[in-house]
């Protein structure tokens, strides 16, 4: 069983922008207020919720991508210098890595990091959706 950690906050000098004079105020979104994109040779349809793309919510270090893919449409492997966390919210598929290929479902977390080639493929039935966490952002 997992130890449970307590939340010590943030230690050290400000590794972010500077604080401003007033607390700047949320941005919410849902994915309707998103732009679509595209990825070369998938027929899958990713929406950047937040992402500098969006005027809604133009992030500068993040970018938050909801990913539909349809069944048995691949979106093929690469990499790219940027840390990116897949969280799989509805369905299942089969992630290609360089060494190694791993089923994924809902709830699974996949960590990439830099340069780490990854690509997927929806193996199921249903739409596999993916919410694509990107640092900093992809262009």
């Amino acid at each position: 069983m997992a130890k449970i950690t307590e939340f010590k906050g943030y230690d050290g000098p400000p590794t972010g922008p500077p604080r401003p004079e007033e607390s700047p105020d949320p941005r919410i979104v849902s994915v309707a207020d998103g732009v679509p994109v595209v990825y070369p040779g998938c027929h899958g349809v990713g929406v950047r919720v937040v992402h500098p793309a969006n005027d809604k919510a133009p992030a500068s270090n993040l970018g938050l991508v909801l990913f539909y893919v349809p069944p048995h449409v691949v979106l093929e492997p690469g990499s790219h210098p940027t840390e990116e966390t897949y969280v799989v919210l509805e369905g299942e598929g089969l992630m290609t890595f360089a060494n190694s290929q791993r089923q994924v479902s809902k709830g699974d977390f996949i960590y990439l990091p830099p340069w780490c080639e990854h690509g997927v493929e929806n193996t199921g039935r249903e739409t596999l959706v993916i919410l694509i966490c990107t640092s900093p952002p992809n262009p």
